[in-house]
């Protein structure tokens, strides 16, 4: 498959602000492709630069061959962009613009604009101002597909939805994908990426630290686990198990603390072993995963 989105030592510097450094990764025609990272990561930031938005201080983007500053034009009639702060005329209501924005692109199929509008169960009729941020973003995720462009680039674009709305983005993604569209969504969910994307691009503190399928980044796949015993447990009891990362004893030494890769199964039956008498899991925040797998550049660079 040919590649649409092309970055090369592309690099964006704010001075003591930390933008991105050397990003070098393709996307290839006809993915849905995950840019995962921590809030301020750099996502928005390189997403500006695919845009046009922001010109680069290093490095180069390109779009279905087009470079991104120089042509930005042309990349635009390409793409639908969704930024991650969607905003428009307060006074305009929300069918002034999709009217407005579809003119732009030298119109859309009428037909298809009112059935997103019947999928996300909104009322066009109303001013933008008047709209709740879940409902603005509906606004944005509309105009974004209704020219069923080439590429979708989406910044956080479940930000504000309510689940059964969030469900109706994700069937929206599975038909862009069916119908050949390649799709860049950038996101601070992990569920989210692991759910929709074939190949995920992971940042953090501007850099790329690892681009890989979703389903061989085993590492981002973990569990923390509390266990309650009634009397003194020990976290040896679970060290020498497959996927254990970390076991600790809490303060009163009835409870142990797990970090989990992988199965849960060996763990559960170890644990019913010893008298359990409760077991609680939860998948961690994605700053934890981040701390626990991802080394801070400051590290790196040994200050």
């Amino acid at each position: 498959m040919a590649t649409i989105i092309e970055a090369r030592g592309l690099t964006k510097n704010y001075g003591r602000t930390r933008g991105v450094l050397d990003l070098t990764f393709d996307v290839t025609e006809g993915e849905i492709f995950g840019f995962l990272g921590p809030n301020g990561a750099g996502k928005s930031t390189t997403i500006r630069l695919f845009m046009g938005l922001l010109r680069p201080t290093a490095g180069h983007a390109s779009i279905a061959g087009l470079d991104c500053w120089r042509q930005t034009t042309e990349v635009k009639r390409l793409v639908g962009y969704l930024p991650g702060e969607w905003t428009f005329d307060a006074r305009l209501t929300g069918a002034q613009i999709l009217e407005y924005l579809g003119n732009l692109r030298g119109g859309v199929d009428r037909a298809y604009v009112r059935r997103l509008i019947e999928r996300f169960e909104l009322d066009p009729s109303r001013r933008f101002r008047e709209y709740s941020h879940g409902n603005k973003q509906k606004i944005g995720l509309i105009q974004a597909f209704m020219s069923r462009p080439r590429l979708l680039i989406l910044d956080e674009p479940t930000i504000g939805l309510d689940p059964l709305n969030q469900q109706e983005f994700y069937k929206m993604v599975a038909e862009a994908r069916e119908a050949g569209q390649t799709l860049f969504i950038s996101s601070h969910i992990l569920a989210e990426v692991e759910r929709t994307c074939d190949r995920v691009g992971i940042i953090r503190e501007g850099l790329l630290v690892k681009v890989d399928t979703v389903a061989n980044l085993k590492e981002i796949k973990s569990h923390s686990m509390d266990i309650s015993f009634s009397a003194l447990a020990s976290p040896e009891w679970f060290t020498h198990l497959p996927g254990v990362i970390s076991a600790t004893s809490e303060a009163n030494a009835l409870n142990v603390r797990l970090i989990v890769q992988g199965e849960l199964r060996e763990v559960i039956e170890a644990a019913a072993a010893h008298g359990a008498t409760n077991i609680a899991t939860y998948e961690p925040s994605l700053e934890e995963v981040f701390l626990r797998f991802y080394t801070p550049s400051r590290e790196r660079a040994g200050v």
